[in-house]
């Protein structure tokens, strides 16, 4: 094949270069020179090539679409990108939680599933998991929670001992544990599984009227797993096993959907909810609030570059758009300071900048350099000024996703609601969701894990732990592990 029409290789400046085969040597057998500018760009390039991986949701996939407005939800919010007849482009991230990047997508995990809206407010980012709950509920406990699901300090090894002696000693994690032990924990596939917001979100309607709201994102591919033996034959012939899927199937023109449908609460209805709306651990039963209908995202673009696209995609939860807020979940009023910062520290300071990070909406402030910044600043570069600078608008935009509240300063648990055991609605999901294929899935999925290193205190506190949950999976668990 020739060269013509083909364009030349270039320096990172531009400039053609003579060769990207031969390092400029004196002679043909002498030694490189330092003024070879070229060879140095490329082995430095090289050597910067990884940005440092994300701390948890390292190994993942993802792919861009359209979210479309399907049922009118502009009674309960007046966010643009949920009024009828709207159509945004989106961006959407799964991962797994615990592993490294080169992590097999296979392993039995929590399964992350972050969307970015491109909505014409600025960026509206959704940053959940494929379960509807999550380990523990205090921002405190999180980043021990990561560390005793990565690797040991000593050996660099995972460890089973470590998961489950932290998982015990925190009986908040129940609910979440028996999803991630049931048939639920290894999805099929990305396109296989449903997405949760898992916090609580306020919605804020036209007439300031606020509603505390659940989200929902039913996979129209139809729910399938993987059993505990084909996930570890597939994580040791294919470790990228999720992530070739989900390219291939858009690449082929398989298009993947989901349905967003939403739980609303009326505002007033919180404070005497049985159980605590805004516990991260908990759900609100579909029979209390039924899911709604709102629209539909579609995938259809892969990325043409994975490390700029994906890669130095940052979704984080502050990203909320005026309709949209927060509620009182600790967990999510933590992660809207923690996401950004660990933006800044993973990617830089103007991590918002790169295109895929870009807003489609205009940005009008007054921030101004530091690392990489790409996007020109002018004077003024300071308020409150009279030189023209951009001013808030409180009338068309005010402070209306707010609640009250009141008491001193102090470190403690929420306060309880009527039904908010730690192991009420796992116990309720054994035995009144799982049919009995499930429940057997479950206990040869907890002993087999048990049994893989798990010492004896902690193996005791384990089967009691399975046993508050419901006594006679406990008890099978025990069995499966001990033998007879």
């Amino acid at each position: 094949m020739g060269t013509e029409g083909r364009k030349p290789t270039t320096t990172d400046a531009g400039i053609p270069v003579s060769s990207d085969e031969f390092s400029l040597t004196v002679g043909p057998d002498g030694p490189i020179l330092l003024q070879d500018h070229y060879l140095m760009e490329q082995m430095a390039n090289f050597n910067r090539e990884m940005i440092p991986d994300r701390q948890p949701h390292a190994k993942g996939s993802g792919a861009f679409g359209h979210f479309e407005v399907t049922q009118d939800a502009s009674a309960y919010t007046k966010a643009a990108v949920f009024q009828p007849g709207t159509k945004t482009d989106m961006l959407a991230r799964f991962s797994t939680v615990a592993g490294e990047s080169g992590s097999p997508d296979t392993w039995r995990d929590v399964r992350g599933f972050a969307l970015k809206f491109y909505t014409t407010e600025g960026n509206y980012d959704m940053v959940g998991n494929n379960t509807p709950v999550f380990f523990v509920r205090d921002p405190m406990k999180f980043q021990d929670f990561i560390h005793s699901q990565k690797r040991r300090a000593d050996s660099g090894l995972r460890d089973h001992d470590m998961q489950w002696d932290f998982w015990t000693l925190s009986p908040e994690s129940a609910h979440q544990v028996t999803i991630l032990m049931s048939d639920r924990g290894v999805p099929k596939s990305y396109r296989n599984m449903n997405g949760y917001t898992s916090h609580t979100y306020m919605w804020v309607n036209a007439e300031g009227e606020r509603f505390w709201v659940k989200y929902h994102f039913k996979t129209d591919q139809g729910i399938e797993n993987l059993t505990q033996e084909e996930a570890d034959q597939i994580a040791g012939a294919d470790a990228d096993y999720h992530r070739r899927d989900l390219f291939d199937a858009i690449e082929r023109g398989d298009y993947p959907s989901w349905t967003f449908k939403v739980q609303i609460m009326p505002f007033e209805e919180a404070e005497s909810y049985r159980f605590n709306p805004f516990d991260l651990t908990k759900v609100w039963p579909h029979g209390d609030y039924p899911l709604q209908e709102v629209g539909r995202f579609t995938l259809n673009r892969n990325s043409s570059d994975f490390h700029t696209e994906i890669e130095q995609a940052a979704f984080e939860p502050s990203n909320l758009v005026p309709g949209i807020g927060p509620s009182p979940d600790k967990m999510l009023l933590a992660r809207l300071i923690s996401y950004g910062d660990a933006h800044r520290a993973r990617l830089g300071v103007n991590y918002k900048q790169i295109p895929v990070n870009r807003p489609k909406a205009g940005v009008h402030n007054y921030s101004k350099g530091g690392k990489m910044r790409i996007d020109n600043v002018s004077d003024p570069v300071y308020t409150p000024n009279s030189k023209g600078g951009p001013t808030p608008d409180p009338e068309r935009y005010p402070e209306a996703a707010v609640w009250s509240t009141n008491g001193e300063f102090v470190r403690a648990a929420y306060t309880p609601h009527s039904d908010d055991g730690d192991f009420v609605q796992p116990g309720t999901l054994v035995r009144e969701v799982m049919d009995d294929r499930q429940r057997d899935l479950l206990v040869s999925n907890v002993a087999g894990h048990l049994a893989n290193g798990v010492s004896e205190p902690v193996l005791q506190r384990a089967f009691e732990y399975w046993r508050n949950i419901d006594p006679e999976v406990g008890e099978r668990i025990e069995r499966g592990v001990r033998g007879g």
